[in-house]
């Protein structure tokens, strides 16, 4: 018999099947959406009823339906949080007295051209908080590096050793970078499991910008023990450490709204839940076995690798009848968000085409109902963004149509007989339903403050919570329009095959400058001004009605270059706005990592080539690359690629020789690489910077040789 998710069982939910929970869940979803529709067409049937009105309305029940099923999600969310302890993971009884002797688990860190220092803050804060908890022996910590930067590659191996002999943690911490970067994160974790996974009964993956607490992945360890049916536990991660205004704003609405979001959502995927890919334990052996992401069908962007991976990695172990839990109510879990509007596009732009992949999977045979249903609302929630703009477009022209025809409005009585409205009231009826579901979590979240004082005082108080939410209304209403712009763009692109690369999340970017946001938003200011001046042309009432839209467009430029602002974002926290709990009294873990960050040392100022030089001349660099190096060579890539050497031994030593007396740039990109992973090569260039004659070296040695002695000799 498999294992229950929940002991405790309280009415009305307890009594549901699984089944039984989708069906109630969406029959509200559908029944909201059904009276709105049928007050919809009633509208247009009044005003005259023909085949755009038929594919408005199409368009409105899709996107009401959309934004109805959060609208619900939040409902039962808001009901199970007032519910109590039943429903919650932390208040599984039978998990508290487990043990973890016996167990292994590895905390694996893919890491691609990131923050080095701050990644190696995070490691530092998760692995002492492990420490406190008294358990860091059950755990061994993986840097899987697929950094392309030569100079981060050096700098991450520096930091490693660093780190592993401040904490005396040599043979716990490990690092390795491979070779061949195929497959992404995904690949990154394959070559992980395929090399150590068979040593660890779970693993956690962490993101670059993840934390955890350590008595989160003690829990964590003891759930998956106590249940074991279970191969995957995903933890909600909070943002934390935000300091831009367009930062603010998100962590408060994730802090605030998303506890709603995760219990509703928990109430109808039970065992069958999400996977966010990061921030989550997994068990390893049923990990191996069935989550092997097969190539899809066809050439990109649909066809080839799946890049949204996490989805599916889900729905294969759901397959096969291993529960997938979300830990909806378990603390302890961080990540870091995006600073600016355009790195969020940046980075969603990524997800759409992962997401629209999912298409092709939709009817993959043996997938659980719940699997298909979160690929779906994976597809809608970027295809919503051409569907709304669809919706606008159609509206407008029909104003316009009336205009250019001369056609007077002949208003008739509604084809219901229990609508009693004017043509007014019928209007604004339907969009105080539209304006009500959009409204409905935010109203839940204030009123589940107002029924709690100390989740109060976490958020700095009622009124500044109550003016918060005001605030992050008008950014959202801000935000969307230009936000369904971005989605229309790349759902075209991708429609017409314009594949993308995964390329590094942009986490350093800083304000946007106001170059980058014309750049970026010119095409959205001018439709901005030219459809919302066109609407005033066509008809001065229907204008009313597309202000928000028209004005946040026309606005896009400036509302890029504010948002992304440090200064105005900091000046509301010290003002106690958009306050979350983490702000108020932060955990010991990002105290931790915020103060190791903050003394991290400074990295050298790069110039070109400066790791190379670096690696070759610095006796403890060149020794701890070389070690790791060797190290590698026991543990290949998939591809067992040795790397871009030449064949021609001759030809080899050429290029060292031009690399000594020629210098780095003698040199091009692929013979630089090859020297950077060479072992044997490195040690004889080693060996000869330190024992030639300086004629017979290059300047930059001769200048770096210099910088070195005097930093290391003649210091003291």
């Amino acid at each position: 018999m498999r294992t229950q998710l929940y002991r405790e069982v309280r009415p009305p939910f307890g009594l549901l099947s699984h089944s039984g929970r989708v069906f109630v869940f969406y029959s509200i979803a559908v029944l909201l959406t059904g009276i709105a529709a049928l007050l919809f067409a009633d509208l247009l049937w009044r005003f005259g009823w023909s085949a755009s009105g038929t594919l408005l309305l199409v368009l409105f029940s899709i996107l009401f339906l959309l934004v109805a099923i959060g609208a619900v999600h939040s409902l039962y969310g808001f009901v199970l949080r007032r519910q109590g302890g039943g429903r919650r993971i932390t208040q599984l009884g039978d998990y508290q007295n487990c043990t973890l002797e016996g167990t292994h688990s590895a905390l694996i860190f893919p890491i691609f051209n990131e923050d080095v220092s701050a990644v190696y803050a995070r490691l530092r804060a998760t692995y002492e908080s492990l420490v406190v908890a008294g358990q860091v022996t059950c755990f061994d910590f993986f840097i899987l590096s697929d950094s392309t930067d030569p100079d981060r590659w050096l700098e991450e191996e520096c930091r490693w050793f660093e780190l592993t002999h401040r904490l005396d943690a040599l043979g716990r911490i490990f690092y390795h970078r491979r070779r061949n970067h195929e497959g992404g994160k995904s690949g990154n974790v394959r070559n992980f499991l395929r090399n150590w996974g068979r040593s660890y009964r779970y693993f956690v993956i962490f993101d670059a910008d993840s934390l955890m607490a350590g008595s989160t992945l003690v829990d964590l360890v003891k759930l998956m023990e106590c249940h074991p049916a279970v191969g995957l536990i995903q933890t909600p991660p909070v943002l934390v450490n935000a300091r831009s205004l367009f930062g603010r704003f998100q962590q408060f609405a994730v802090r605030l709204y998303g506890p709603l979001f995760a219990a509703g959502l928990n109430f109808w995927t039970q065992d069958g839940s999400t996977y966010w890919g990061h921030n989550a334990i997994i068990r390893t052996k049923p990990f191996m076995d069935l989550c092997d992401l097969p190539r899809l069908p066809g050439r990109k962007p649909f066809g080839g690798k799946i890049l949204s991976h996490d989805f599916v990695e889900a729905a294969l172990l759901g397959k096969e009848n291993w529960q997938v839990w979300l830990a909806w109510d378990l603390p302890g879990s961080y990540e870091e968000g995006p600073g600016s509007s355009m790195a969020s596009a940046q980075r969603d732009r990524r997800w759409c085409q992962g997401n629209l992949q999912h298409a092709l999977l939709l009817f993959a045979r043996g997938l659980r109902g719940t699997s298909r249903l979160q690929f779906l609302f994976g597809i809608f929630s970027y295809l919503a963004g051409p569907m709304w703009l669809l919706f606008l477009l159609i509206a407008s022209s029909g104003a316009w149509y009336r205009k250019e025809t001369g056609l007077s409005e002949i208003v008739v009585s509604g084809f219901t007989p229990f609508i009693h409205l004017s043509s007014r009231g019928h209007g604004l009826a339907v969009f105080g339903l539209v304006l009500g579901m959009c409204l409905l979590p935010k109203a839940l979240a204030l009123l589940e403050l107002v029924l709690d004082s100390e989740r109060q005082r976490e958020f700095g108080g009622l009124a500044r919570a109550v003016g918060s939410v005001v605030l992050e209304t008008v950014f959202s209403t801000l935000h969307a329009p230009i936000q369904m712009m971005f989605h229309t763009q790349f759902v075209v692109a991708t429609l017409l095959g314009y594949a993308i690369r995964w390329d590094p999340t942009q986490r350093e970017i800083g304000a946007t400058t106001w170059q980058a946001a014309l750049c970026c938003h010119w095409g959205h200011t001018l439709l901005g001004i030219v459809w919302g001046t066109g609407m005033w042309w066509i008809d001065p009432r229907v204008f009313l009605w597309f202000v928000p839209v028209a004005a946040a467009l026309a606005l896009s430029v400036p509302f890029a270059v504010l948002s992304s602002s440090e200064s105005l974002g900091l000046a509301l926290q010290r003002r106690r706005w958009l306050l979350t709990p983490e702000e108020r009294g932060p955990p010991p873990e990002l105290v931790r990592f915020n103060i190791f960050n903050h003394l991290a040392p400074a990295v050298r100022t790069r110039t070109k080539d400066s790791g190379l030089k670096d690696v070759i001349l610095d006796p403890c660099m060149n020794a701890i690359h070389v070690s790791l190096l060797v190290e590698q060579t026991k543990h290949p890539d998939e591809s067992n690629s040795s790397g871009p050497l030449p064949e021609d031994s001759a030809k080899w030593f050429a290029v060292e020789e031009r690399l000594l007396s020629g210098g780095p740039d003698s040199l091009t990109e692929l013979e630089k690489e090859a020297v950077l992973e060479d072992p044997a090569s490195l040690g004889r260039l080693h060996r000869e910077v330190w024992i030639r004659a300086e004629e017979a070296l290059a300047e930059c040695w001769r200048a770096g040789f210099e910088v070195y002695t005097r930093e290391h000799f003649e210091s003291g």
